[in-house]
């Protein structure tokens, strides 16, 4: 009996780019799993037959060979040939589905030097809002896994070396055959390593690393703000036997200031000021976070929460030569403590000028006279 054309067996067009293949794949694969069709002798060829149409067309070279002479191109031994499911070559099924669904499985092939990446550290640090304005070089030290120096980071004792697992043969994963399908577990000899070691180095008993505490230079730069964070590359934990690093992630929180308050890169103070500055006008002095003073003209008649603009008195943008603003918000102070002579001149004050300086309250008891009124009618 013939062969269907391999497309035909996929179900898509044969201008079709790989990942298209592969969703056709998928999608027939799971139609016709045996799992999903049990004691169906019918959708078990069908199965075989998807897969060896895939093995031959996930393969640039096979399918550029299989678009130009089909399936003689694989008769009689040629580039190998796909033999069904269970001829398939070095790979095999395995192989495609780990191609499929690695990622989903945990993913990727872990090489056979025994090798696998150190992990990511964390450290939190806490800055003022000073320090977050000018920038700030400090020092950090950490607890994190270094190269041991005895066996420079091999795990090996003096003389000896790793050598490949005997279980695995080196590829970190073992295969069981259960039925049809060829099923890949880490091997559990050397936990997928690759490598078992017959003779561990007494100082790091196999690690290929020891704890040590390491201190590292810091730059932070001007103007970073709460929840920023930096990265240093490879100063995280060492990998296992010789594997790279991990990196260092600090993360930074900005402390509550006394006087300011941020917003983006712009600052706010409340500034309190006297009742006669508020009613009179006048000057006053603000500090910025620079530690220098900023002159602040109060305009006669202020009320409270009147807002002023500093231009570029506010945080440094980071890596321009920019800054934001600072706002002075006012807030009337009333006075405290009279005198009797002072109660004295309010007292004629009030008198003095009742119904004239005050808008907003009489506009205020105005609405709220008239509101009570519509009440009664």
């Amino acid at each position: 009996m013939s062969k269907r054309d391999y497309y035909e067996v996929l179900g898509a067009d044969r201008g079709a780019d790989a990942s298209t293949l592969k969703k056709a794949y998928r999608k027939m694969a799971m139609k016709y799993h045996p799992d999903r069709n049990p004691d169906d002798a019918e959708a078990e060829e069908k199965f075989k037959e998807i897969n060896e149409a895939y093995e031959i067309l996930k393969d640039d070279q096979k399918r550029a060979a299989y678009d130009q002479y089909g399936h003689a191109a694989f008769e009689n031994g040629g580039m190998g040939g796909a033999g069904g499911f269970g001829g398939m070559g070095g790979g095999g099924f395995s192989d495609i589905f780990e191609d499929l669904f690695g990622d989903f499985m945990g993913g990727g092939r872990r090489g056979g030097n025994g090798q696998s990446r150190g992990s990511d550290l964390r450290y939190n640090m806490e800055i003022t809002l000073e320090e977050a304005f000018h920038g700030k070089e400090t020092e950090i030290s950490i607890p994190s896994s270094v190269e041991c120096d005895s066996c420079d980071g091999s795990g090996a004792a003096d003389g000896s070396s790793p050598v490949n697992c005997g279980t695995c043969q080196g590829h970190g994963k073992v295969r069981a055959q259960q039925g049809f399908f060829t099923i890949e577990r880490t091997c559990p000899t050397c936990h997928g390593q690759g490598r078992v070691i017959d003779k561990p180095c007494g100082k790091c008993h196999g690690e290929g690393r020891v704890e040590k505490e390491k201190t590292l230079s810091i730059n932070i730069p001007a103007g970073v703000d709460d929840g920023n964070r930096i990265r240093l590359t490879g100063e995280g934990e060492i990998g296992q036997r010789g594997g790279p690093p991990g990196d260092l992630y600090i993360f930074l929180t900005i402390a509550d200031h006394r006087i300011f308050q941020r917003d983006g890169q712009n600052l706010h103070c409340r500034v309190p000021i006297p009742m006669t500055t508020a009613a009179l006008g006048g000057d006053i002095e603000v500090p910025t976070l620079d530690g220098a003073r900023a002159k602040v003209s109060i305009s006669a008649g202020s009320q409270s929460g009147r807002k002023f603009r500093l231009r570029g008195k506010g945080m440094p943008i980071m890596n321009t030569s920019g800054h934001g603003d600072m706002y002075i918000h006012t807030i009337v102070e009333t006075p405290v403590n009279l005198t009797k002579r002072q109660k004295e001149l309010l007292k004629e004050f009030e008198e003095e000028g009742k119904g004239s300086h005050n808008p907003e309250s009489e506009g205020f008891f105005s609405r709220v006279k008239d509101f009570l009124a519509d009440l009664k009618d």
